[in-house]
């Protein structure tokens, strides 16, 4: 056992239908979670007309609106996630000082 969790980060993305917007925000996340998480997350899309009593607990009110329940504190962020740097500011994945989000490995 290595001691680490197997997901660093449990997101809920929630959606209203098939619209446009709707598939842009999942496509949009898809990218971020490829290229900043590399497999470090637990996505759920979640239809909010499907599933109307998620959206309550989770409070949201607009849709889309991706939820970061992990790592604490929860965090909501409203739109289509095409903004990538506000995105990664409120995932709180925006570079530290003299770190880079770029492939080191």
């Amino acid at each position: 056992m290595s001691g680490e969790p197997p997901t660093a980060y449990r997101l809920r993305l929630f959606v209203a239908g098939s619209t446009t917007r709707s598939r842009r925000a999942i496509e949009n996340l898809r990218q971020i979670c490829a290229g900043q998480l590399r497999g470090e997350v637990d996505l759920e899309v979640i239809d909010i007309y499907q599933q109307p009593e998620l959206a309550e607990r989770y409070q949201v009110l607009a849709a889309p609106t991706l939820v970061r329940l992990l790592p604490l504190p929860m965090r909501h962020i409203i739109g289509d996630l095409s903004e990538t740097e506000r995105v990664l500011r409120g995932l709180e994945l925006a570079p530290l000082p003299g770190r880079s989000r770029d492939d080191h490995a």
